[in-house]
């Protein structure tokens, strides 16, 4: 194989292109199998400047990482649009993860598996961006909480508020947030319910996403649609004091 010729061009413009071929690159191939001249070949760098500008193959995987983890928590905060319910929000950033991850599936690929499967310097750089998540989804949880308090027939209900053109098309819908109907609502779940429930959210989310990008015709709004009905018909029940508990069999009733 020849040299390859290189154009000059900004340093930072230049490592983007080298992380763009090695994210496409670990993403196909995996960790292991993936080498640095296929990955220079594909940057169309030479192998000593990856060197140069990376330093390593652990260095180079590892600067794919944070990227990758930086641009998906950096596409669920921005997705969700301030100001409307928690139920919308919730169903904001779910739309957005699997937009992101579906668009993406390479970067995916090495968060959701190489990152974990290689090393505990790599999976602890995927820990920090869940545990970013995870506090993201918790808040979101906790506002739906504390929405779900009983309302005054004076405030709005669901005929009032403004309709949501991005709202899941029949079938797919997110039960409406509660109102002066639906009173008694309980919000005082505990911390440790909220955050095993973020936990809960977040790794079923990552678990249909890797489902989604490998089974053919399913749409990210479609896997968020999903995951959003069966999250929030569990929310509903929690925050209506309806929690399920198991019952002993030999004594009917008693937990």
């Amino acid at each position: 194989m020849g040299a390859v010729k290189t154009k000059r061009m900004p340093r930072a413009v230049r490592e983007q292109q080298m992380l763009d071929a090695a994210v496409r690159i670990f993403g196909q191939r995996g960790y292991m199998a993936a080498s640095m001249d296929e990955i220079a070949e594909v940057a169309g760098v030479s192998k000593p400047l990856v060197y140069l500008y990376l330093n390593s193959k652990e260095d180079l995987f590892t600067a794919c990482i944070r990227r990758e983890a930086a641009a998906l928590t950096e596409a669920v905060q921005s997705g969700v649009r301030p100001g409307l319910g928690a139920d919308r929000q919730l169903w904001d950033g779910l739309r957005a993860f699997f937009t992101h991850t579906a668009q993406h599936p390479d970067a995916w690929s090495v968060l959701h598996l190489q990152a974990r499967t290689h090393g505990e310097r790599f999976a602890a750089e995927v820990t920090t961006m869940r545990e970013e998540i995870v506090a993201f989804v918790t808040r979101l949880i906790g506002a739906a909480a504390r929405e779900a308090r009983p309302r005054t027939l004076g405030c709005a209900g669901a005929a009032d508020r403004p309709q949501d053109p991005d709202r899941p098309e029949p079938g797919l819908s997110i039960p409406d947030r509660p109102g002066p109907d639906r009173p008694g609502l309980d919000p005082d779940l505990p911390e440790r319910e909220v955050a095993g429930l973020a936990e809960a959210l977040v790794g079923a989310a990552e678990s249909l996403a890797a489902w989604a990008n490998s089974t053919e015709g399913v749409s990210a709004r479609q896997a968020a649609a999903t995951l959003m009905n069966f999250a929030w018909a569990g929310l509903g029940n929690l925050m209506e004091g309806r929690p399920w508990s198991p019952t002993d069999p030999d004594h009917p009733g008693r937990a």
